[in-house]
């Protein structure tokens, strides 16, 4: 196919033109990269130097003391109700077993051997209270978790002036 001088002479033309668009757009394009990389740079700071200082103070004066206040009572729970109670529960069971053992094997009665360490009690009741202490923390995470619809500011944030 061949074309004329004056259709050629339009086609280069037109090639010309496309190609010096394409590279005002890289131009424009790589502008407006820089642009954003310095917003970025410039919310970064914002977010150091007004919102990150307004978020710990807010949670040091709301969300700690009640997290503190919610460990204590759960430790104080499982020290006063859970540990005596399973402690005495598993006390007896193994009493029990001990006095069945020994009329299964027709043992006479004999001293009880000295202690030399915490008893099976005593290991249970040190895995309950890990697991107790497990759970308050787990739920103290739960309720600290970020989520970003919970946290509203209390002002609203201004544009920087420029």
């Amino acid at each position: 196919m061949s074309l004329t001088r004056k259709r050629k002479k339009e086609l280069r033309r037109l090639r010309s033109d496309a190609t010096e668009l394409w590279e005002a757009q890289q131009v424009l394009v790589g502008n407006a990269a820089d642009v954003a990389r310095e917003a970025s740079r410039q919310l970064g700071n914002v977010g150091r130097e007004q919102v990150l200082p307004v978020v710990q103070d807010t949670y040091n004066r709301r969300v700690a003391p009640t997290v503190d206040r919610g460990v204590k009572f759960g430790r104080h729970i499982v020290d006063s109700k859970v540990v005596p109670a399973v402690g005495g529960v598993v006390g007896t069971a193994l009493s029990a077993w001990d006095v069945a053992n020994a009329k299964r094997l027709g043992l006479t009665h004999q001293p009880a051997p000295v202690k030399r360490g915490p008893g099976l009690g005593s290991v249970v009741a040190i895995v309950l209270g890990v697991a107790a202490g497990i759970g308050v923390l787990y739920a103290a995470w739960q309720a600290l978790r970020t989520d970003d619809e919970l946290w509203v500011a209390d002002d609203p944030l201004s544009a920087p002036d420029a």
